[in-house]
């Protein structure tokens, strides 16, 4: 059982970096004003969502769930900063969807948000993550 959440920790800073550097890129992106950059980040933006932040997402559910099946009673009744939680890591996936969205509109040259946009919604990530390592630190309630 460490094994696995040692390794579902690693999974989830993993994901965390992308989801944390991605809408940064967005906001150089959407303050580019060239050709070359704008083509540049297009790559980025591919490969960061694609190659490093799908795996480790999916990474993170999977061990996630496993460590959940180890004792199925206690964290899926007894305990309710896991429903919190569980409520979190949703919003997180969604969070990661949207910005699937956005890379799709930035390919295709269709972003009409500015670069303050992104630096906001850059944001939201962090405060999903202050609010799950204290309930999984803390448990609350």
């Amino acid at each position: 059982m460490l094994w696995v959440k040692a390794f579902h920790i690693i999974a989830v800073i993993t994901w965390f970096a992308g989801i944390f550097y991605l809408p940064r890129l967005y906001v150089y992106h959407a303050a580019a004003e060239d050709q070359v950059s704008r083509d540049r980040f297009k790559i980025m933006e591919r490969k960061l969502y694609r190659g490093i932040m799908w795996p480790s997402m999916l990474v993170v559910l999977a061990l996630g769930s496993w460590l959940i099946s180890f004792n199925p009673q206690y964290y899926l009744i007894d305990t309710h900063w896991m429903h919190a939680k569980l409520t979190l890591v949703a919003l997180l996936v969604g969070y990661h969807l949207y910005c699937g969205k956005l890379n799709r509109l930035f390919a295709a040259d269709q972003n009409t948000r500015g670069h303050v946009w992104y630096r906001w919604f850059n944001e939201i990530p962090v405060f999903i993550l202050i609010a799950v390592v204290i309930l999984v630190v803390v448990r609350p309630f």
